[in-house]
């Protein structure tokens, strides 16, 4: 068998070694336009902020090595202009002199992967522009932020690489601000969820413009200035991560079917409309697991796990592709960011009867050394019970919590499924009850309809107007509320109006919801709970009626 793949990096090398190690004998050969063959993209922002020292530590293989471990044979600077299906040949054109080759196939996998999408506006190719694509790139940044000249940064893109490359920056010394044309940063999450992070940037002196558009970057010769639909801001250099656009050009006349952003179209089994020919990574859209709609996941952690299901299928196999779920998770500035399934405006936009809630939460032990907090978000369907998603904030290992969720969404458990998870424990690693279990207890509580309460996006709607706010803090922090001790509130307290709405507010939400249960006891039938409390949601005196 003579298996042509086009594209190195994560999905093309996965493929090319897994056909070698099912099928010893197959042919392999990669052709990819790059020097290199795979490199650690996922790591370059971390290179930029000097974490990681050595730039050989970005290229995982050599094309020799590559080559030398595998058994595959490689071309470098070889780029892909055509494929005849017909005749089973693609045309690739060398870099270095322009001259081309043919190269014959029984099986093609195109994994031709992305590129960075440069905005359509004046200055772009300004010397202190930068993409963040390529080992080059992120070599490039560094040089220049170790000369010592750059002291203020722009990033374009507010999604993960985005914010990942303005922590870096910012570790650097330099002053960071990101703009983005969306209504919030981190694509994704929902926008509650986001705006707290874009004010937790902001309080670490990463300033997040949203709802800005790049007009134009200025400059005599070198970036000066960069022109938003804003405001002008100083620049000493600009990083474009303002997404990305598939390398699939080279197909518009081959009759392999494309979606209308370029991504290939492909089946369960990765093989596009050419049973010979198969697409994967980030030039080819799969499926969300959840949904079954389709979903671009331009993602290392998925163009691995296709590859190693494409060899498969090449190597005679009939293996599904289940699709993604949308996993991602990011360092920031003293906080990590993690998600998997869907947020609740994607749910509600499937069709399914979204319930949320959102709770902070001990990470480990309190009275361990280095413990903090989680703040995580659930999302469900209120009517079959079904778990959908996760979204979680804190300082510790938030992929922790997000790969329990991983597990259960794959195996479509519902919240009463996650309710009594027999997960490790152990003061240095978590608290008696898991996080993410408390988290669970939480959403079934109101689920059940144990706790009535309000969530910070429908408190930031105005959802709470009208209501009188308790504050059942451990001290009083709230001005102009009144002060219960939740130590006074037992069966028969008389100490609030029971013909007021109150809206029942602590730091975290636990000693509100605590106290709403002995309310209920006592005959108090309007109150609500603030999810997430003060820790969550900022409240003026202005909030109170």
């Amino acid at each position: 068998m003579d298996v042509l793949i086009i594209g190195g990096v994560a999905a093309g090398t996965k493929t090319a070694a897994k056909i070698k190690r099912e099928d010893p004998l197959a042919k392999v050969t990669l052709l990819t336009k790059s020097a290199d063959v795979s490199y650690a993209g996922c790591g370059l922002p971390y290179y930029v902020g000097d974490v990681i020292h050595d730039k050989a530590s970005l290229i995982v293989n050599t094309p020799e090595s590559f080559s030398k471990l595998t058994g595959v044979e490689v071309v470098t600077l070889m780029e892909a202009v055509a494929v005849n299906r017909v005749e089973k040949q693609v045309t690739a054109r060398s870099v270095e002199d322009g001259k081309e080759h043919i190269y014959t196939y029984d099986k093609l996998v195109i994994a031709t992967g992305a590129r960075p999408v440069k905005p359509p506006v004046e200055g772009t190719d300004l010397e202190g522009v930068y993409f963040m694509r390529t080992p080059e790139d992120a070599i490039a940044v560094r040089q220049a932020v170790d000369q010592g000249s750059v002291k203020r940064a722009v990033v374009v893109g507010a999604g993960l690489i985005g914010l990942e490359v303005a922590e870096n920056l910012a570790a650097r010394g330099l002053m960071v601000s990101v703009i983005d044309m969306a209504d919030q940063i981190l694509p994704g999450f929902d926008k509650e969820m986001a705006d707290y992070v874009e004010n937790w940037l902001a309080d670490r002196d990463i300033m997040a413009f949203t709802g800005t558009r790049l007009e134009a970057i200025l400059g005599d010769g070198h970036v000066q200035k960069v022109k938003t639909s804003r405001r002008a801001m100083k620049a000493d250099l600009v990083i474009l991560s303002a997404g990305i656009r598939p390398n699939t050009e080279f197909l518009k006349d081959t009759g392999i079917e494309l979606w209308p952003d370029g991504t290939v179209k492909v089946d369960e089994y990765l093989a596009t409309c050419d049973e010979n020919i198969y697409a994967l990574g980030d030039c080819a859209s799969v499926t969300n697991r959840l949904t079954g709609k389709r979903s671009w996941s331009p993602m290392g952690s998925s163009a691995n796990m296709e590859g190693r299901i494409a060899a498969r299928n090449i190597c005679g196999e009939k293996i599904k592709y289940p699709g993604v779920l949308g996993t991602a998770v990011a360092k920031l500035p003293q906080l990590n960011v993690g998600r998997t399934g869907l947020n609740e405006a994607d749910a509600k936009a499937a069709g399914y009867d979204v319930i949320s809630a959102l709770c902070v939460v001990d990470d480990k032990a309190g009275y361990y050394p280095g413990a903090s907090s989680f703040i995580i978000k659930l999302v469900a369907d209120r009517t079959t019970d079904r778990f959908l998603g996760i979204q979680v904030l804190g300082a510790g290992e938030v992929d922790k919590v997000v790969d329990i969720a991983v597990m259960a969404l794959s195996m479509k458990a519902k919240v009463a499924d996650m309710e009594d998870l027999d997960l490790s424990y152990a003061p240095p690693f978590s608290t008696a009850i898991h996080p993410l279990v408390t988290a669970v207890n939480v959403l079934k509580n109101k689920m059940t309809g144990r706790m009535d309460s309000i969530t910070p996006a429908q408190f930031a709607q105005g959802e709470a107007q009208g209501r009188t706010i308790v504050d059942l803090g451990k001290t009083a922090t709230i001005d102009g509320a009144q002060f219960v001790e939740l130590e006074d509130v037992k069966p028969g307290y008389n100490g609030l109006s029971k013909e007021e709405p109150l809206l029942l507010v602590c730091t975290r939400g636990r000693r509100a919801y605590m106290s709403q249960v002995q309310l209920k006891a006592s005959g108090y039938e309007n109150t609500k709970v603030l999810e997430g409390g003060l820790t969550f949601n900022p409240i003026h005196p202005e909030d109170e009626e």
